[in-house]
């Protein structure tokens, strides 16, 4: 097995100009396909016949979902818990298997391979969701094994795949007679990054991308930050300026005041869409980071601002909600461009009526009068620097595609430093550590000249250990926060 592991989960790419409005990863997963006829046969409104498990077929069938058609876990699993209200302790381990599994996926794939006697590809689909549900349980969770066997059997059964019931029995049996130890340690890849990198189940191409941006503190830092990439992250709250304040959003919810951002509040447990405070849109969930990045783009000093404010890549509106509430504060005015016209309607619904603008175009050539004072370009990127909300990502994206963005996103920036006035401030930022969207796109524009790299380490509160640069580079397992990257830079006069 070689270091570079992918899971078989993959499926096609789509170009990344059509996705300026920062959907992480160029990469969404299978090919939408027409349900099997086994699949319509025991579907019943779309549902394999009940094992009298509610937990583990809701996991089944995100997985499913998932792995076979690109759905989107964290989308699809909330909505069908409330579905099948399924609630309490059912739905915290349904969420664990689902998430769990794919976030394992590349590890649980390479266990099953070496237990089949078939390859993966050639694997009925639902045969093998199951196979990999099981899997997970004897790999990574206390569950009985007799009972991580039987109910992913009963599970092939239940998809009118009988015939296969003895394959998976043989499979799953398998992979129960070697303690998980010991499976890691045989299949484990030659090399420590790329050994590190299974262990913590990521593709080795990842592990060696936050290797390089962690730089010579990789050897110490590189096993915790792949580690803290895999935890569940907390939800994190915005109190909107002039709305309500930190303190009073964390007094109202339960939640505990944010250490960087003035605005943020941790919210450990709960769902935040049920809060009234986010229901009225004095609140809304962003991420720490997001927030700091934001703030960053509405007060690093400007000599004679006019109140002209920009937001290029601003799909699908945190960024621009919370920049639109400082401008009405300072009687300012965002225009926010989005590429995409569904996620420019999801802008509109985020700003509400703030004083903010929403066109639909192309960020590269947005058809706007040069001269803004601010100018955000929250550039899309891998989303490497949030693989934890999105716990399949890690294995539907490929290194190719961070190539393919780099493009677009020194585009964008040029783009933003001719859109800015002469002393005009530009915040560049990404969702991801690694270098070539980050630092790699930053010293490209620098290098053309016109532009002066600001100290960004001023504008992200208490927030220390962000890297040896001007720039400021977040980790989950530093800061708490998505990794995010912000540098800053000034457009200089005309010579």
């Amino acid at each position: 097995m070689s270091g570079g592991f992918r899971s078989r989960a993959a499926g096609r790419r789509e170009d990344p100009k059509k996705r300026q409005g920062k959907q992480p990863g160029a990469q969404q997963g299978g090919q939408q396909k027409k349900p099997s006829r086994a699949t319509q046969r025991y579907s019943v409104k779309g549902r394999p016949a009940s094992i009298g498990d509610a937990p583990r077929e809701a996991a089944f069938e995100v997985i499913l979902r998932v792995t076979r058609d690109g759905a989107f876990a964290n989308l699809t699993l909330p909505g069908l818990l409330k579905e099948r209200k399924i609630k309490g302790r059912d739905a915290a381990f349904a969420t664990e298997l689902t998430y769990g599994t794919l976030r394992t996926l590349g590890v649980v794939d390479a266990v099953i391979a070496e237990c089949s006697s078939r390859p993966l590809e050639e694997i009925n689909p639902e045969v093998l969701t199951a196979l990999r549900l099981g899997a997970y349980q004897l790999l990574y969770t206390r569950v009985e094994d007799h009972a991580a066997v039987d109910t992913s059997v009963r599970l092939v059964e239940a998809a009118n795949q009988e015939k296969a019931k003895g394959f998976a029995n043989g499979v799953l049996r398998s992979i129960a007679r070697m303690p998980a130890e010991e499976w890691f340690a045989r299949l484990a890849p030659e090399g420590d990054v790329e050994r590190l990198a299974f262990r913590h189940a990521h593709p080795a191409w990842i592990a060696r991308s936050f290797a390089t941006a962690l730089g010579e503190r990789a050897d110490a830092e590189l096993e915790a930050a792949l580690e803290a990439d895999s935890e569940r992250p907390i939800v994190h709250l915005v109190a909107r300026p002039g709305e309500m304040s930190a303190e009073e959003l964390a007094l109202t919810t339960g939640g505990e005041e944010g250490k960087y951002s003035p605005y943020a509040v941790y919210l450990p447990e709960g769902d935040p869409g049920q809060l009234q405070e986010v229901r009225d849109g004095l609140a809304g969930v962003q991420d720490e980071g997001s927030q700091l990045i934001a703030r960053a783009a509405a007060e690093v000093p400007v000599e004679d601002d006019q109140g002209r404010w920009l937001d290029l890549c601003a799909g699908p509106g945190g960024k621009a909600a919370l920049i639109g509430s400082l401008a009405a504060i300072d009687g300012a005015h965002l225009d926010a461009i989005e590429v995409a016209p569904h996620r420019a309607e999801l802008i509109r619904k985020a700003v509400g009526d703030l004083p903010v603008t929403v066109k639909v175009a192309d960020g590269r050539d947005p058809g706007l009068e040069p001269g803004y004072d601010r100018v955000l370009v929250d550039a899309p990127c891998s989303g490497l620097g949030a693989l934890r909300r999105r716990p399949e990502a890690r294995w539907v994206k490929g290194e190719e595609d961070i190539v393919e963005l780099n493009t677009l996103q020194a585009e964008l920036l040029a783009s933003a430093v001719r859109l800015a006035k002469p002393g005009g401030v530009i915040v560049y930022s990404t969702c991801s550590p690694d270098v070539r969207e980050t630092r790699g796109i930053v010293d490209k524009q620098k290098a053309l000249g016109g532009v002066e790299e600001l100290d960004a380490r001023e504008f992200v509160g208490e927030m220390g250990d962000v890297g040896e640069h001007l720039s400021v580079q977040m980790w989950p397992h530093r800061h708490g926060t998505d990794a995010m990257f912000i540098a800053i830079l000034r457009k200089l006069g005309e010579s």
